[in-house]
């Protein structure tokens, strides 16, 4: 595969950006989509990124939004890794902040391959919100067999938006299989930690990471986190392009912790610095989601006290995949945030 290209949709973002070094550091060709070329904190650590021999690294711009600029980045790839997305949980506009730009996205990312005879192999990014549906109890180990069917707009956004996004690549691909032999899988990660290449990663998943960097609440909710490292989901979805079955769905989570955990363990490794470590009782919990700006009551309900668990064992399986241990994840997440000056705190 030496003269393929591969097109990785969102390279820009914290997924996207360790997928497009995995690949260089392979000697692939590689094509990254960004959505602003001449934005630094998009494209500089992109053009840093060591390239091993044989590969090489073209900079594209592309909106999801503009289906023409879709087909001109997919055009003549063999290889496409979608994972351009919006990574918002909650907004006053939910249709056309969450759900529209995955959905029209994916679409058009789809499209674009259909229209291009040269794709060969596609990845889709998905997540574990397009697994868990609504109601789950305590202790339950969900599969890749499971669909977030319920998720609504009111509620769960997010869930709605990823969902229907794996629902067009699985119906596209039911169709699209019957003519033209196109390898597909889709990854499905939990909250992903990892070192951040830049500080536009610092939002979604880091979010949890940076609130404790920053000391933003005094005490922690009583929350498991559910936690795999950038690079294993990288590697993940580099793999699910030659290995694993045609229509693969893939969970890729490491481990849990509690958030308090998690800023134990920081506490540990960084033991100069100032982190909250004290966790507040359920119902008090509940008062303060529902007086602050990125959660709810309703969410803090679903998601706090209650435990939940993956069955990772298909990517074990057929992707071969050996996840790096939780603890290593969490402490190796934050040197690049101090090191570049990206947290807000006065330590």
């Amino acid at each position: 595969m030496d003269n393929d290209c591969v097109v990785v949709t969102g390279a820009s973002g914290y997924i996207g950006s360790h997928i497009v070094a995995n690949l260089l550091l392979k000697g692939r060709n590689v094509r990254a989509t960004v959505r602003d070329a001449g934005d630094p904190e998009r494209v500089q650590h992109l053009k840093n990124m060591r390239i091993s021999d044989g590969g090489s690294l073209e900079i594209v711009e592309m909106d999801l939004f503009d289906s023409e600029s879709v087909d001109r980045a997919i055009s003549g790839a063999t290889d496409v890794i979608h994972t351009a997305a919006v990574v918002i949980i909650r907004s006053k506009e939910p249709q056309s902040k969450i759900v529209d730009p995955s959905v029209i996205g994916t679409e058009n990312v789809v499209s674009a391959i259909e229209k291009s005879e040269s794709v060969e192999r596609f990845v889709h990014t998905s997540s574990t919100a397009a697994i868990r549906p609504e109601k789950w109890d305590d202790g339950d180990i969900l599969t890749t067999e499971t669909f977030a069917k319920d998720a609504t707009l009111e509620l769960n956004p997010y869930g709605l938006a990823k969902y229907s996004a794996e629902m067009v690549v699985r119906d596209w691909h039911e169709e699209i299989i019957k003519e033209r032999d196109i390898k597909m899988a889709t990854i499905h990660p939990c909250m992903v930690f990892g070192p951040p290449l830049s500080p536009r990663h610092l939002k979604g998943s880091l979010s949890i990471i940076m609130m404790l960097v920053n000391r933003e609440l005094p005490v922690l909710l009583p929350m498991q986190i559910n936690i795999v490292d950038v690079r294993d989901v990288a590697e993940a979805h580099v793999r699910a392009l030659t290995m694993g079955i045609n229509g693969g769905r893939y969970l890729t989570v490491g481990g849990e912790m509690m958030w308090n955990e998690i800023s134990k363990v920081l506490k540990k490794e960084y033991p100069k610095r100032k982190w909250p470590f004290r966790q507040v009782p359920y119902y008090l919990a509940l008062i303060v989601c529902a007086f602050h700006p990125r959660v709810s009551v309703s969410w803090g309900k679903r998601h706090l006290k209650n435990k939940l668990y993956w069955n990772v064992e298909p990517a074990e399986k057929d992707l071969q995949m050996k996840w790096k241990p939780i603890e290593e994840t969490i402490t190796e997440t934050i040197p690049n945030i101090l090191n570049n000056n990206w947290d807000d705190s006065k330590n």
